[in-house]
């Protein structure tokens, strides 16, 4: 009997093992997306929701579900209203928040020239003329506050003001909000225009008062960014800050409010860049998440108010995977939603105690049975500088040490964001592992998680030390049998992309094989077209006519792989977005053309309705294809 029982266990794992496929471009596109929408009003179910892609009509189909965190039985749901509190409801359910699109400056041809109404022209005397992938139009979003019982009852909380909220471009329903006793609403913008708006990062939160009508900036004189505001059930204002005006990339901690004092709960903690918080339900603590060692974690801080102690942060979470988003709290859980190389988000709930987690959705779990998972490692690497750097290393399904494989170094973009457990759509670590490649991913100089002093080194010295690190990643596994160094290749995007573009130029022959998407190709041209120009500013110490500074001239020239095409050797395939207005057109054109001329291999993918990222499915489906299709041809 024993004998039989092993038998069937053992045909079993044999047909399953058959049965599983690698990845492929086809398959990626077929996962689910799972976002979570929030927690029932009795702490019972979760309210998520399921994207569908569908390449072949070029869409995505969604629906909502609710799931029993009890017991995980999932229903679907037509309308989320009926488990989930609208925050846009006023407390007392008289009124409602929303935001409308308000036409306040004249710049188009038939708003000067009323009778030339079928012109397309667009006239500017002051920058921020576009924006991530749109060109500024006159129209700014406002906050409208909605009597409900009475809806033509409508009143712009910031008429007339050439002002954005929700803020531009990625800001949500999330930048404005109700306080918890209904008396006044919280909202985000940035109160600038035009240049002023291009250079600043400061962005502040703005109270309206009901029963006055009076606005003031909560904020005041705090100089970077002030974002996600959220009152705790003692009416105390969280939200997260950035120190310095014009840097992007400052550390980000959280901020309490209580209506007199205002409490920084993260800044002693020089590794914590916090990403995402909610409130405990009891309004005693904040639970947020913060990359740390390559992954994102999940975090706690009590907020102590006006006793005499000191915020403790707390680590709830330790493995390698990411916690990328809080939905809420029901009793000792916390219900996250969670990602790994090899996982798309799935909803989990965290014992708040102990830190164990258990999946609450099992979206794509029949898809994940018939795909071959990936060895995702670790791997400590010493830098030209003597220091330790993580890489995480990708490894082909079935892999076999006695083989030699081709690699892949994956540059990371940012500069300065994290490196970690991610699950991306396009640029997905378990696809290339699928095709037969090694990647190996460093946590170089100018990623958060690793301290203070590791992320700001990046600024200004973009070709500097990173590059070196970059260099020593693909050197410290290239020791291994297994690495073919005949078959190496160099890939990333917007700051990947500029990392590929430069190492080009300095590789001494390592890589047999480049692509690059969005990258930064001359950073003369990219300051002169990128749109948020407080970045360039902070990144480049400068401008570029400001002769003065003689830094920022020999870093222009020094960091800039323009200046080293005569160098470049090597295929690349370069990928350009058409609406990209972060990283604009020329810079794609610019190196494509100089690989053209050089004589080498090369080819240009232009997406022209792409932005920064490959949003639609089909082009996105050519993205893929293209990518495999180059390494193919160039890392044979």
């Amino acid at each position: 009997m024993k004998k039989s029982i092993v038998l069937i266990a053992f045909l079993s794992i044999v047909c399953k093992t058959n049965a599983q496929q690698n990845l492929t471009p086809e398959t990626l596109w077929k996962l689910k997306r799972v976002t979570g929408v929030g927690i029932s009003r009795d702490k019972k179910y979760v309210v998520y929701n399921v994207s569908t892609p569908n390449v072949e009509v070029n869409k995505s189909s969604s629906q909502k579900f609710y799931v029993s965190i009890e017991d995980g039985k999932t229903f679907p749901i037509s309308n989320a209203d009926s488990l989930v509190q609208d925050a846009t409801i006023s407390p007392d359910g008289k009124y409602q928040l929303s935001d409308e699109s308000i036409k306040i400056k004249s710049i188009r041809g038939e708003d000067f020239y009323p009778s030339l109404d079928k012109s397309n022209v667009y006239i500017f005397d002051n920058l921020n003329n576009r924006h991530w992938d749109t060109w500024e139009d006159g129209k700014f979003d406002h906050v409208i506050l909605t009597e409900i019982k009475n809806p033509t009852n409508k009143k712009d909380l910031m008429p007339g003001e050439p002002y954005d909220c929700p803020t531009k471009p990625f800001g949500g329903a999330e930048d404005y909000i109700w306080s918890t006793d209904g008396k006044q609403v919280v909202y985000v913008t940035k109160k600038k225009y035009g240049t002023d708006y291009a250079v600043s990062t400061n962005t502040d939160l703005y109270s309206y008062d009901l029963a006055t009508g009076k606005t003031t900036n909560i904020t005041e004189g705090m100089m970077g960014y002030d974002i996600n505001p959220a009152f705790n059930k003692k009416n105390q204002l969280a939200w997260l800050s950035m120190k310095r005006d014009g840097y992007e990339a400052d550390k980000q901690d959280i901020i309490v409010w209580n209506g007199v004092t205002k409490m920084n709960l993260t800044q002693q903690n020089d590794e914590i860049h916090v990403e995402g918080f909610k409130w405990s339900d009891d309004g005693s603590k904040i639970y947020f998440y913060a990359p740390i060692d390559g992954t994102l974690q999940l975090f706690e801080v009590n907020y102590p108010g006006l006793t005499k102690m000191m915020p403790v942060v707390k680590q709830i979470t330790h493995g390698d995977f990411d916690i990328n988003g809080i939905v809420g709290q029901s009793g000792n859980q916390l219900i996250v939603t969670r990602t790994d190389m090899n996982h798309a988000a799935e909803l989990y709930k965290v014992d708040l105690t102990t830190g164990n987690m258990k999946p609450l959705t099992h979206v794509n779990d029949e898809m994940y049975a018939n795909i071959k998972m990936s060895k995702v490692s670790k791997r400590m690497i010493k830098t030209t500088d003597g220091k330790d750097m993580l890489a995480w290393v990708i490894y082909p399904p079935d892999f076999d040490s006695t083989k030699k494989y081709p690699t892949l170094l994956y540059c990371q973009g940012g500069p300065q964001s994290a490196l970690t457990q991610f699950y991306s759509f396009r640029w997905n670590f378990q696809l290339m592992a699928a095709n037969g490649y090694i990647v190996i991913a460093p946590n170089r100089r100018g990623m958060p998680g690793h301290g203070t002093q590791w992320n700001e080194s990046i600024s200004k010295n973009w070709g500097g030390q990173v590059m070196r690190d970059y260099l020593s990643a693909i050197d410290d596994i290239s020791k291994e049998y297994y690495v073919d160094t005949a078959r190496r290749g160099c890939v990333g995007a917007s700051y990947g992309g500029y990392s590929v573009f430069y190492l080009a130029g300095i590789h001494n022959n390592r890589f047999k094989s480049f692509i690059a998407h969005d990258g930064v190709f001359d950073l003369r041209s990219m300051f002169g077209t990128t749109e948020e120009l407080w970045f360039v500013d902070w990144e480049f110490g400068g401008r570029y006519w400001e002769r003065e500074k003689i830094d920022v001239q020999k870093g222009m020239i020094r960091n800039s792989p323009s200046e080293m095409v005569s160098k470049w050797n090597t295929p690349i395939l370069i990928y350009q977005g058409g609406k990209d207005y972060r990283v604009p057109i020329e810079q794609g054109l610019q190196a494509f053309q100089a690989a053209q001329l050089r004589g080498i291999k090369s080819k240009l993918v232009y997406l022209p309705d792409e932005n920064h990222w490959v949003l639609n499915a089909q082009n996105a489906m050519v993205w893929q294809h293209e990518f495999y299709k180059w390494l193919g041809e160039t890392l044979k």
